[in-house]
């Protein structure tokens, strides 16, 4: 049958039209083991693709037929010796009738002892491109082996233009989705990315000039980088810097905000899930990781994480390799890591609340961001930009500071850092547009009488508590929206919600009425000279 140049046409054609319209890898191996079956029997099918740089071999889909136990289906590095490795190298192929007779080869023995004594193996070679080698593998010669030999010579041509094809198709498909997710995050997050540029990040301090000089050096690196420092210092904006400065810069930066996620959803949100997973999950979901392939992915707050999902999150940062939720498929990312914590994450370790091995894994370049309070130097730098940044975005006139001005803002302790600092020049510039802000203006917005009426030293977290009932006092309870509490401190409505119920404050005890009831509300001007009603 094969010798008829006719039949070989037609055998030829036949297989071309049933793969012609699969657009999968798995369904065009599935599609060519089964046409080719049809034509003669084998005992085993591969198809390997051979990645130069790497030197790796990996199967296009899983082999069909006798899988010798030793050959492993997973990325494999090219075995000196191999059957794969002649076929490679020569570029030409490789029959061998008798496997036993072969000894010297690496993978002849596990073959023989799977019960597959002969084989044949060609190149696929698209345009002087390598992809790979194809093998056939029998336990007995087939009788018609000269025959066979030159139609699989036909056979492996069309082939490798199948898996070629495929390849293309498969990788424009992914370069469409990877700018659609991109499309899609980009919107979602404008107004927060718009923020981030090389040029803006301000400082005078030696600290941050340190640092601003490692951070040149590491973001030429892929390394895992941890920052730690407390909540407003600006670990985001370091983070951002860090990717803006790197070779990845030109994809995506995504940023996950770890204590604003709910525990139940948190691996979806990191992994995403496939249709039906659980309940409510009515399409398949593309998870953070996926979305930040080939870019950068920070995950802020990180201490917040669940312990269950630390263990899944190490796995995915030591193979590069994740599942959906409700899905088996391994996905491969190709993304560099940076994790941010206000928290002692050495103290969680030794609570058990925190997993060393991935302490240790994040933790291997390491950046502590100073408070304001031991930086004043960068004050004034920041007071400028800010300045600038919020008459330009509000249309207004800038406003201007006295000398005795910036030394009350210098002196001011800032228990909320730059985001503290950022959110009390936004004010000023609503509320005093086009001024010269006096000292006594400074110390009438941040209330610095209230200040240092006592002695008594405030924990981080009393601090953060009064920081956040000012917010709510100014808008009377209201958590979310534009004249919401969550705008004022600069973070997210969620993350505000996590913060208050952590911290045991209701935002019902700051509404009009209830602090009307208790003789806390006073309908003209707040003492710190903010008006409730402007926003």
């Amino acid at each position: 049958m094969l010798k008829d140049p006719v039949v070989k046409y037609q055998l030829l054609l036949k297989i071309n039209n049933a793969v012609i319209n699969q657009h999968t890898r798995e369904g065009l191996f599935s599609v060519l083991a089964r046409e080719i079956g049809r034509i003669f029997h084998y005992d085993r099918f591969s198809i390997n693709l051979y990645d130069p740089k790497a030197d790796i071999l990996t199967y296009f889909a899983a082999a069909h037929g006798i899988s010798p136990k030793a050959i492993s289906e997973k990325a494999r590095p090219l075995e000196k010796g191999s059957i794969a490795q002649i076929v490679i190298q020569s570029k030409k192929p490789v029959f061998i009738y008798d496997l036993s007779q072969n000894p010297q080869l690496a993978t002849a023995k596990w073959m023989v002892k799977a019960g597959l004594n002969s084989t044949l193996a060609y190149p696929m070679i698209v345009r002087d491109t390598l992809l790979g080698s194809i093998h056939f593998s029998f336990k007995e010669v087939p009788p018609n082996i000269f025959q066979l030999r030159e139609f699989l010579n036909d056979l492996s041509i069309q082939i490798a233009i199948a898996v070629d094809n495929m390849l293309s198709y498969n990788k424009l498909k992914g370069a469409i989705e990877d700018l659609e997710r991109e499309k899609l995050y980009l919107l979602d997050n404008a107004e927060h990315l718009a923020h981030y540029r090389k040029d803006n990040f301000y400082y005078a301090s030696q600290s941050m000039a340190n640092i601003m000089k490692d951070v040149g050096i590491v973001a030429e690196t892929d390394a895992a980088v941890l920052i730690t420092g407390e909540t407003g210092t600006g670990k985001g904006h370091l983070a951002q810097n860090i990717h803006n400065l790197s070779s990845r810069k030109d994809r995506l930066f995504v940023k996950v905000n770890c204590a604003a996620l709910s525990p139940t959803l948190i691996e979806s949100e990191l992994f995403g899930h496939a249709k039906g997973a659980f309940t409510g999950a009515e399409n398949r979901r593309i998870g953070r990781f996926e979305m930040a392939d080939k870019g950068t992915i920070f995950l802020d707050e990180i201490g917040e994480l669940p312990l269950s999902t630390q263990a899944k999150l190490l796995q995915a940062l030591q193979d590069k390799v994740f599942e959906r939720v409700g899905e088996s498929a391994p996905i491969s990312v190709d993304i560099r890591i940076i994790a941010a914590s206000n928290q002692d994450l050495k103290r969680k370790i030794q609570e058990r609340a925190f997993r060393s091995d991935l302490f240790y894994r994040l933790n291997t370049i390491h950046f502590h961001m100073p408070p304001l309070r031991d930086r004043a130097e960068d004050i004034s730098p920041l007071v400028s930009y800010f300045t600038s940044r919020y008459a330009e975005k509000m249309r207004r006139q800038e406003v201007r500071y006295t000398a005795a001005a910036i030394d009350a803002l210098c002196r001011y302790p800032w228990p909320g850092n730059v985001r503290e600092l950022e959110n009390v020049i936004e004010r000023l510039t609503i509320l005093r547009s086009g001024s010269v802000i006096t000292k006594e203006d400074v110390n009438t917005f941040l209330n610095t009488a209230e200040a240092d009426n006592g002695n008594k030293v405030l924990t981080r977290d009393d601090m953060e508590k009064k920081h956040i009932e000012k917010a709510l006092i100014q808008c009377s309870g209201i958590v979310g929206g534009p004249g919401g509490a969550a705008r004022i401190l600069g973070m997210r409505r969620t993350t505000l919600q996590y913060r208050m119920k952590k911290l045991g404050i209701d935002p019902a005890n700051f509404s009009r009425i209830n602090m009307r009831r208790f003789g806390n509300y006073n309908e003209g001007p707040e003492p710190d000279g903010i008006d409730n009603h402007v926003e």
